[in-house]
Formats: C-alpha cells, structure tokens, sequence
C-alpha cells in the first residue's frame, strides 16, 4: 500500500494536474518530453494498467480506499497519492468524480499507422471528428464490435482526453490507434496498406451498408467524417465505396457516434 497524503491545502502546486491546467496543458506537461494524461473512474484506470500505462499521481476519495487497493493502489507504491472526501474532490476538479479516482498517467511514444494497421482486416477511421464524447462512444463501438483500430486524422478529439476516455470506458487502451501522416491524404495511406475505402456520406452514388460488393472485401476501413459537415469532398471521391445508413420518417442521417455502432455491426463482419 502506498503512503496516502491528506488534502489540506488545495492551492499546492502539485494538485495543478488535477484542477489548474487544461488538457493541453497536460498533454505538454513535460516538453519536449512525452506529457499526461488525466483517467478517471476505476475502470478507466485499470485498462490503462493493463495496457502498460505508468501512473504519475494520484487522487482517491476515502471511502474508495479498500476498495481500490488491490486493482489500483497496488500500482502506485512509487507515486504520490492523495486522498479526501467527495466534496473536497470536487472543489478541486470541478466535476464530480466516477466511483472516486482520478489519475494522471505518463504518456507513451504513438504507433505508426502501418504498425496498428498490421494484421488488420476492419478499421475505423475519422476525419476530424471533435467532439470528445464522440470519438469516445465510436471507440466503444469500435471495441464491442470487434473492429481492430482506428486511425485519426490531427484535428481529431484526442483519445487519452479525460473525457473521450471516461465516455469510451477505457477501451482507447485496447483498441489500437494511431494519427495519419498530415502530409499525406488519408485515403492514399490506406490503399498503400491494402485496404478498399468506405465514406459514410449521402450522396446519388451511396449504396447500402449491406452491399455485397462492400462486404466482400477482405480488407476494410470505414470512414467517418466531422459532426455536421460529414466528410471532405476530396476525401469521399477518393475512397473505393460511398455508403449510407437506410433511413425512414424523413431522417437525412445519424451523429456520426450512432451510425458508427450501426456501420461497425454490419461492416465488420467478416467475407
């Protein structure tokens, strides 16, 4: 069991990770070397464990103490944790916490494309896709329904942010990701692995997701593009399949987290 310190003073320096800096700020915490990350909830943190995560620091509300010792504080005997009631949590956060604990995590060198890419028969791939709550369900969806990773263009939401975590429920820790090339177009990099093209996008050219022709490829990405303005133009004409979510009662379209979970369901089963 690791020594456990006593919030008392909120305005200490050290518990800026916790309260003070953004997640930008965190995310450069120690340039030019790697940053942290903040997890929150049990679960999050115990997959990020499991996945070879190093913790930094972390925060525990009392009452979580026995509770967590032998899945989470096991993990901690070499970092500083504190501990305080609820309501002390959350003058310091600002939110209420999930189940308790909150900790700030070391983050790692990312893959190559090619590398999460190796092996892979379905992925998933956003275009600029924002919103954290977004990326963290597509995630999730992407973990229960067995897709192999997803890759992100660089004005996507970050998948180690607190939230796209949290919302994911750690499954940004098991699902393999990576960033595209920003030199290079995305559809471009996927042909060079082998992979045939699928935009989700409304166009006279859409077909089904059940589309044979679609579905009997060996080797598969499914794009997905920004909330609101969907995909690029240039990013749609360049992909091998342009296709679409049967709809009715007049509904043009899903949030690109729902018809995420929808495509991944039927598109990733296998020829």
């Amino acid at each position: 069991m690791p020594v456990i310190t006593e919030l008392t003073d909120l305005s200490a320096p050290e518990l800026d990770i916790f309260s003070r800096l953004t997640e930008a700020q965190i995310k450069h915490y120690f340039e030019p070397d790697g940053g942290l990350f903040i997890a929150e909830s049990p679960m999050v943190i115990e997959r990020a464990f499991e996945a070879g995560y190093e913790p930094y620091a972390l925060l525990i509300e009392h009452r979580y103490i026995t509770e967590l010792a032998d899945n989470i504080l096991v993990h901690c005997e070499n970092i500083p944790v504190y501990a305080a009631e609820a309501n002390v949590m959350i003058e310091l956060t600002g939110y209420h916490l999930t189940r308790g604990a909150i900790c700030a995590m070391r983050r790692r060198e990312l893959p190559s494309v090619r590398s999460v890419c190796e092996g892979a028969t379905r992925i998933a791939v956003l275009e600029n896709v924002m919103n954290p709550t977004n990326v963290g369900a597509i995630f999730r969806s992407a973990a229960a329904l067995d897709f192999d990773a997803v890759l992100l263009t660089g004005s996507c939401s970050d998948p180690l942010y607190r939230r796209v975590s949290r919302v994911a429920m750690g499954t940004v820790f098991q699902v393999p990701w990576a960033y595209f090339d920003d030199d290079i177009s995305e559809i471009s990099q996927l042909h060079e692995l082998g992979f045939a093209t699928a935009a989700m996008a409304l166009t006279d050219n859409s077909v089904g997701i059940d589309d044979p022709a679609v579905m009997s490829e060996k080797k598969l990405a499914v794009v997905l593009g920004t909330e609101g303005d969907g995909l690029a133009e240039t990013t749609i004409a360049g992909c091998d399949y342009t296709v679409k979510i049967p709809m009715s009662h007049g509904v043009d379209s899903l949030n690109v987290a729902a018809a995420s979970a929808v495509a991944f369901w039927q598109l990733g089963k296998r020829p």
